[in-house]
This record gives structure tokens, C-alpha cells and sequence, in this order.
């Protein structure tokens, strides 16, 4: 399906006093991924509220294998994985010279009418049409 990677630097900012990325910071790494991704199909947050529907996380699973250390640099790959009912993307976080996985994650949204606040229980047309599959 569908995939998209970014390359991030562990800044200064995001570090404890073990010179280790705070544990926290690891979901907005995934947001980076996340939105190149939805970029990649023409469907990040503005084109979703566009459509009519907000795409709130319900779900995030982080499986921190081994730490992020301050000016290591990661790539972080986020790939679609399911699409019909909710829109559910897996991530892994690579180190960049060695490609040695650092981390395993997921993170599951749903769509939501933005106009009734009413959940939807299928994913809309338009997630179907963006990824370019029937439904």
C-alpha cells in the first residue's frame, strides 16, 4: 500500500539528562511520518476537513526496542495498512547509518462527520477514492 519516510535529527530539545530522546517525543516523530504520508495521497488534515470528516487517533501501540540518542539520525517510515473501516498506519524508526530498527508502532484513526460529530463505522468514499482502490 501506500508509504512514505522522513528523516529527522534528535534535537537538543528532545533529550533528558541521558542525552536520550524523552519517550514522548516518539509520537511526534510518527506525526511527521503521518502527515508526509498523507501528503503523498493529497489527503492530510486540511484536505479531510475539506472533505467533511475529522480523523481523530483512537488507538497508538509503541514498542521502544532501543533509545533514540540526541543528533542520532532516524528515519521514520509510515506505511497504510488498513483502510475499510479505520484508517490504521504502522511505523517503524530505522537508525539512518546502520538501518538497525529502533522502534515498531501503529496508530488507529477513525472518521468522524465533522458536521453531526457522529462517528462512521466504514471509512467515506473519499479515503477509498484518494488511495485509489474500490470499495
Amino acid at each position: 500500500m501506500r508509504e512514505a519516510q522522513v528523516t529527522i535529527t534528535i534535537p537538543f530539545h528532545d533529550i533528558d539528562v541521558m542525552r536520550i530522546a524523552w519517550h514522548g517525543h516518539y509520537v511526534k516523530y510518527l506525526e511527521i511520518a503521518r502527515c508526509a504520508l498523507l501528503d503523498e495521497i493529497d489527503y492530510n488534515f486540511p484536505e479531510m476537513e475539506q472533505s467533511g470528516y475529522a480523523w481523530p487517533v483512537i488507538d497508538l501501540h509503541i514498542r521502544y526496542a532501543y533509545p533514540l540518542n540526541f543528533q542520532q539520525q532516524i528515519i521514520v517510515k509510515a506505511k497504510i495498512i488498513e483502510w475499510e473501516n479505520r484508517l490504521k498506519i504502522s511505523y517503524v524508526i530505522v537508525d539512518k547509518d546502520s538501518g538497525k530498527r529502533l522502534t515498531k508502532a501503529t496508530t488507529t484513526q477513525v472518521a468522524v462527520e465533522i458536521s453531526s460529530k457522529e462517528m462512521l463505522f466504514e471509512s467515506p468514499q473519499i479515503l477509498f477514492d484518494k488511495l485509489g482502490v474500490t470499495k
